[in-house]
């Protein structure tokens, strides 16, 4: 079989989707699910619909005029793209969120309906999402970010006196004892705090709450920098985020409403985070932490504000992860669920990304939990702008996105990439980069950086867009993108991300879970990572698996060495043992198990876990991706002896397998209403020539997401199953179309 140009095909399905993210009335065709036959998505795939992108991020920067937008819409289309994700810029005499800036970007939609191209607005002026180009700083000062910072710390010898005033804005004030940790709260009465030590060195923190923000990148920032100067608004209170929805999509409405779910297909966000030093906070939030959890934290706060590289106590970690769960339930809540609502309701879809979804232990503590981000969210992302992904670097985490898609039953997950490589990819790298996220179920694109060519010093496209190879990409990867977001996911195994163990900085955790995927993915297991809520409690049950919003099985269930679960998370799957599903524990069984909190979590053994398999030993540990390519390729994965076996009894029999096993492809499969579609994708350089093993099928064919053609393939039988001679170049796909 002809090898060497890249293909894909994907499948959806219309199930009981888990999203409550509210009453969506009449869905367009590219927001829901779907079963189509092979027939229905041949007769598209040549020109697929605008809806499915690609598109550039294009920043109108500069004096830029209406006959401005009519020449760079015009190139955008030469260069293969069918939609535009556009964001006020720099040095626009346009003031951001004005009148003005309204009125043109009404021209704006204008001139691309008449090409017949949609658009994503980008919510703010820069990024991170939420500052509302400044109006927070500006107009509304009180709903800004605020965190938990420590003042002052006075170091104590035992029986040294601690009396010193403190302000309105002090939270807690707590001596910590040197060597053992201990605390002590100490009282505040009349503005005073007053204390004597005990035995032992101390130290005293002074801990108020403070507004801080993280960094923001804004265009309308005269000095062109990231810097604190336009504060994000407070993530966690939502009034805050209906003040940002008033400053921006509500003037959005008003302005060029008529256009939403046609023209507009939604709102992109991006990288809205806490990278500050401080705790996350918000005024009502040790209220709803002791509602939650039924205890009050503040006696903690000061340890958790020591750094990252402070040895905690065992309860002072459980109380630390009790503070990020409270924490991550008003991220979502306060910022991420009112904006996929407000989507919803007015036609649209959400979409954002976070940041660093590949360093997952970060973003536990910057993000709180990156699938509790997304439930409400319509169109998840990741990013992949600098060395994430390259032929010498192992990466799954585009994985993310398609498995929150598939978990709360939504069609599309999207990336951005290229925008920062150094060094930058050429078109065959870029092919690269994206077929590796394909293959792990993005289906939508972007693609950075197309500068308005009004921008100061010249603009226009990147130099990647100006090769001569890119709109032959850009035609390919409308087709994939299109192909990729039709049918179901056919995924039976769910990998846990153990979120309750990395905000207790469980490392090995961690470790485990970014290895098991990387093994998992070099047995030609396709599976989809799985939030801690998701199994406690959204995932619906049926006999022997766990069902997702989109409607695939989940038959075995994957837990990477957790020092800690939530005893929903345990009790959900002891019955799912029960029923006829599997569940495999790599490392060894939780010590805790967490209930209403997890300061007072249990201690259990490894016989509480009896109805588990657990597979003792380490996996290897599998780098972070590195910031400059070291030009050289992975290595694959060696496993302690006995490990593969003990995996491959408790894994679902695969109905797509290689007769040869090869740690270098990659599979995903998709279910159309009469078909299978088996992407497979050679991440290797090596070439591979071999037959792949599909069980009983009536027929098979190639299709070809760059020329829109298929053919039919000679298969032969082999010990009982259709065999189909498979001839993958270095770096090449291959999509098959199973009947």
């Amino acid at each position: 079989m002809r090898l060497g140009v890249p293909v894909t095909c994907v499948a959806v399905v219309a199930t009981a989707a888990l999203s409550v993210a509210a009453a969506k009335t009449n869905p367009r065709p590219w927001q829901k699910l779907n079963l189509p036959t092979v027939a229905q998505v041949r007769g598209v795939l040549a020109d697929p619909p605008p809806e499915y992108g690609p598109e550039p991020y294009y920043g109108l920067n500069g004096p830029a005029t209406i006959e401005t937008v009519q020449r760079d819409l015009d190139t955008m289309k030469s260069l293969g793209f069918h939609a535009v994700t556009v964001q006020c810029g720099y040095g626009s005499y346009r003031r951001y969120l004005s009148p003005e800036w309204f009125a043109f970007f009404k021209q704006f939609v204008a001139e691309a309906k008449k090409r017949d191209m949609r658009v994503w607005i980008v919510d703010d002026a820069g990024y991170p999402s939420g500052f509302a180009g400044g109006k927070f700083t500006s107009e509304h000062p009180e709903l800004r970010m605020q965190a938990l910072v420590v003042t002052k710390k006075v170091a104590l010898s035992a029986a040294a006196r601690f009396d010193e005033s403190v302000t309105p804005d002090t939270v807690a004030v707590t001596a910590v004892r040197a060597g053992d940790g201990r605390t002590v709260q100490v009282p505040v009465k009349d503005g005073r705090a007053t204390w004597t030590a005990t035995d032992g060195e101390w130290t005293v923190y002074v801990v108020e709450h403070a507004f801080r923000t993280s960094p923001t990148r804004s265009d309308t920032n005269p000095k062109r920098v990231k810097d604190s100067e336009q504060s994000l608004e407070d993530y966690l209170d939502p009034a805050a985020t209906a003040k940002y929805l008033a400053f921006t999509h509500e003037a959005y409405k008003k302005a060029v409403g008529d256009e939403f779910g046609k023209t507009i297909m939604g709102f992109r966000g991006d990288e809205p985070d806490f990278s500050i030093s401080g705790l996350p906070w918000t005024p009502k939030l040790f209220a709803k932490f002791e509602a939650m959890k039924g205890y009050d934290v503040r006696p903690y706060v000061a340890v958790f504000l020591q750094g990252r590289d402070a040895v905690l106590t065992p309860e002072q970690l459980r109380a630390r992860a009790d503070y990020y769960d409270v924490f991550a339930d008003m991220f979502r809540d306060g910022f991420f669920k009112p904006q996929g609502v407000w989507c919803a309701a007015n036609g649209l879809e959400y979409q954002v990304h976070l940041n660093h979804e590949e360093m997952q232990m970060q973003l536990a503590h910057s993000e709180g939990d990156f699938f509790r981000d997304m439930q409400f969210v319509e169109v998840p992302g990741i990013d992949s702008i600098w060395h994430q992904i390259w032929t010498d670097t192992v990466s799954d985490f585009p994985r993310f996105a398609s498995s929150a898609a598939h978990v709360y039953g939504h069609p599309r997950a999207f990336t951005e990439s290229f925008a920062a490589y150094r060094p930058a990819p050429d078109v065959a790298m870029a092919r690269y980069i994206l077929n590796e996220q394909f293959v792990r179920g993005v289906n939508l694109v972007e693609t950075m950086y197309f500068a308005a060519s009004s921008t100061p010093g010249g603009g226009g496209p990147s130099a990647l867009m100006r090769d001569a190879g890119w709109p032959a990409l850009m035609q390919y990867t409308s087709r994939m993108s299109y192909l990729m977001s039709r049918g179901r996911p056919a995924t039976e195994v769910a990998l846990l991300l153990p979120a309750e163990s990395l905000w207790m900085g469980d490392k090995k955790a961690d470790d485990t879970f970014v290895s098991a995927e990387r093994l998992l993915g070099q047995l030609q297991v396709e599976f989809d990572i799985v939030g801690e809520d998701a199994i406690g409690s959204q995932l619906t049950t049926t006999p022997g698996a766990f069902v997702s919003g989109s409607g695939n099985r989940y038959k075995t269930v994957i837990v990477p060495n957790a020092e800690f679960l939530p005893d929903s998370v345990v009790a959900r799957l002891r019955t799912f043992a029960a029923s006829g599903g599997k569940v495999l524990i790599l490392g060894s069984a939780p010590e805790f198990v967490g209930g209403r909190n997890d300061l007072h979590s249990r201690k259990v053994t490894a016989e509480d876990f009896s109805w588990a398999t657990v597979i003792s030993g380490d996996l290897p540990v599998t780098p972070t991706p590195p910031a400059q390519p070291p030009r050289s390729a992975p290595e694959a994965m060696v496993v302690p002896p006995g490990y593969l076996e003990a995996l491959k009894r408790e894994l679902p029999v695969s109905d797509v397998a290689l007769e040869t096993p090869n740690t270098g492809v990659r599979v995903m499969t998709r279910r159309l209403k009469d078909a299978r579609l088996v992407l497979l994708f050679n991440e290797s350089s090596a070439a591979l020539n071999d037959r792949l093993l599909v069980g009983d099928v009536a027929g098979a064919e190639e299709w070809n997401p760059q020329s829109g053609n298929s053919a039919a393939v000679k298969t032969v039988q082999a010990g009982g199953k259709t065999a189909v001679p498979l001839s993958l170049a270095p770096y090449a796909t291959e999509l098959l179309v199973l009947r």
